[in-house]
């Protein structure tokens, strides 16, 4: 066969279909491209002023939206450049020919020309996926102009004619399907301009609303009022992303945060973004209070490109453990699909990842040095944002060990190496390891932590969703340290100084006591040992081996070990040879009674446990009774 060369052929015919239905993943999407492309007609205008291009009068911007529900159409206006019927040959006939791109090649080195937000000329074919027909009417701004008007009916024919408009700008009128006629609800055009046109640097009118005015005083001078209709602006056209943090008030994030999550608490503080190299990015982030519940509630950060709402699926812009902040990113470097519906990958996606982690770790690292005393006051609800950026984020991690706080059951504060001072001298093991206690349940866990205290011990406080994970990063992280749950073991067993301590009972004695306990051990999986403990610790305490509690307590959490999840408790109980109650034990004369205390010894450690429930509980309590 002959060799041969030619080029692919792509018919309008083919592609045009697959631009109205499969561009755009959410039909809602129309409304924001055509309103966007309305908001760039004007700012188009403006600049055209700016350059001495254009001497009209430009009048108030305004993009108006109507919905004629008896009419099936909805009708989106603006007094911008508009366009001559040639121009419309040029951007509405061309698919995929951006009229934005051309603009800004034109006149880049314009003042502000960066404040054209349109990005791609497939915008407006987005029209089609609502609408069974599309009208434009529109006007240029250049002198000598006639109106044009231009009919499509979602085929590749168009009409083109003599307009109507007398005014400069340009209408799109859609002729709703029948499929789409949801769209023809004016609380659902509402609802979607809400979302993706609450902040677009133009006015956005859709219809009038009522609003109260004061009017006059009546005749004992007190104030009147009346109703009256006002146009219903939907937008911000300056919100306080887009404005310096010097021009700014705490009134005034306090206020935005509120207009951004009306129904949540005020904001612990916030970070005011704003670089422009190497990448354009401003943007408001809160840290909200969210206590120790792990309200992993993603979709709370909104990402805009020049004031055009995007997504608030920003995963890939913002580190997993800030993915629990609230507030807004704008930026125009991140890559975005064709449809502007998601973010492509890109360099530019990690340096933001990247700088958004360091402003965290500086104003994270300012509020501790400045005020360490409100710092610590809101440990209870920043700690989790810093433990979890800590455990997965390296670059976080070393700036955080400055300032990430550890708390006692004493609810003292320190740093780590604070704590490593304050504890090293008394909680170092015979193997020059440092230990450090905790408890996740001070309350259910006070005769361990009781234990500990009367070693002279310090017991931390690590009771978040996230502190199991925390835990096994400080023990990565810190030299010879090694952290240990109070109630995992008895208290010289926890820190083993190497101490020998003398049993007070005989070898059949020991024996003859571990077969009373093992008699009054109704649980399964539980290992009984008797060890010569100090006479003043507890007679019998049960503990869980630390790694297998602190594994399955992970697994409770997700993340590939549902091995853990499934095997069994196993439990030691340690008999304390030398306590006192051994003796008494041994001494009793009756088999019966020996039984009955051991039995009892057994159940109250179950009871520090909280093991000791229902049946087991109440029949406990008429045992005791008895003995009284």
């Amino acid at each position: 066969m002959a060799q041969e060369k030619g080029t692919i052929s792509i018919h309008t015919e083919n592609i045009f279909p697959i631009i109205k239905k499969f561009l755009y993943s959410d039909h809602e999407i129309f409304l924001r491209e055509l309103v966007s492309n309305a908001v760039d007609a004007i700012q188009k205008a403006k600049r055209l002023v700016s350059l001495g291009q254009f001497h009209g009068e430009l009048g108030e911007p305004l993009v108006q939206v109507k919905v004629d529900a008896k009419a099936k159409t909805i009708t989106i206006s603006d007094n911008g450049i508009g366009m001559t019927a040639d121009e419309i040959k040029k951007y509405i006939n061309q698919v995929a020919f951006s009229g934005a791109s051309e603009f800004l090649e034109k006149y880049k080195e314009a003042k502000d020309a960066h404040e054209i937000i349109g990005q791609f000329g497939l915008g407006f074919y987005s029209a089609f996926m609502v609408a069974d027909k599309v009208e434009i009417q529109t006007l240029s701004y250049q002198p000598g102009a006639e109106p044009a008007k231009w009919v499509c009916d979602g085929s590749t024919n168009f009409e083109m004619d003599a307009g109507n408009r007398s005014e400069r700008g340009t209408d799109v009128i859609l002729y709703i399907n029948e499929e789409n006629k949801e769209f023809l609800e004016e609380y659902k055009i509402q609802e979607i301009l809400d979302k993706y046109a609450k902040f677009l640097p133009v006015p956005v009118q859709f219809g009038t609303r009522t609003e109260t005015q004061r009017d006059g005083e009546d005749e004992e001078g007190k104030p009147k009022y009346k109703e009256v209709e006002v146009p219903n602006i939907i937008n911000t056209v300056q919100p306080i992303w887009t404005k310096a943090p010097t021009e700014l008030k705490d009134e005034d994030y306090l206020a935005f945060y509120k207009e951004l999550y009306p129904f949540s608490d005020d904001p612990l503080f916030w970070i005011h973004l704003n670089v422009d190299y190497p990448f354009n990015l401003t943007g408001v982030l809160y840290f909200p209070k969210i206590k120790n519940n792990f309200e992993l509630q993603r979709n709370k950060i909104r990402l805009f490109s020049r004031q055009v709402f995007i997504t608030d699926d920003v995963k890939d812009i913002v580190p997993e453990f800030l993915m629990l902040l609230h507030g807004v990113i704008d930026s125009p470097d991140i890559p975005l699909n064709v449809s502007r519906s998601f973010l492509q990958a890109d360099s530019n996606v990690k340096k933001i990842n990247t700088y958004i982690t360091r402003k965290v770790a500086d104003k994270l690292a300012e509020l501790f040095k400045n005020d360490r005393k409100a710092y610590e006051e809101k440990w209870s609800d920043i700690g989790l944002f810093v433990k979890y950026g800590a455990i997965s984020e390296p670059k976080f991690w070393e700036r955080a060990k400055d300032f990430v706080l550890l708390s006692n059951i004493k609810k003292e504060f320190f740093t780590l190496n604070e704590y490593r001072d304050k504890v090293a001298p008394q909680q170092t093991d015979k193997n020059n390891n440092i230990v450090y206690l905790y408890a996740t349940n001070p309350e259910k866990q006070h005769a361990y932590t009781n234990a500990a205290d009367k070693k002279g011990y310090d017991v931390l406080l690590l009771d978040g969703p996230v502190d199991n994970h925390f835990i096994s990063h400080l023990e990565r992280e810190l030299e010879k340290t090694y952290i240990k749950r109070v109630d995992a073991d008895t208290i010289e067993k926890l820190i083993d100084k190497d101490e020998k301590i003398e049993s007070s009972l005989s070898e059949e004695q020991t024996k003859q006591l571990e077969e009373l306990y093992k008699s009054a051990i109704t649980k399964p999986n539980m290992e009984i040992s008797v060890e010569n403990l100090a006479a003043d610790a507890l007679p019998v305490t049960i503990t869980i081996d630390e790694y297998t509690r602190r594994m399955k307590d992970m697994a409770a959490l997700g993340g590939n070990m549902d091995f853990y999840s499934t095997l069994p408790d196993h439990y030691k109980v340690t008999v304390n040879a030398n306590h006192p109650l051994a003796t008494k034990i041994l001494s009793e004369s009756s088999k019966e009674k020996q039984a009955a205390l051991a039995q009892q010894a057994f159940d109250l450690a179950l009871l520090a446990q909280g093991m000791l429930t229902g049946p087991d509980l109440t029949a406990f309590v008429e045992r005791s009774v008895k003995m009284i």
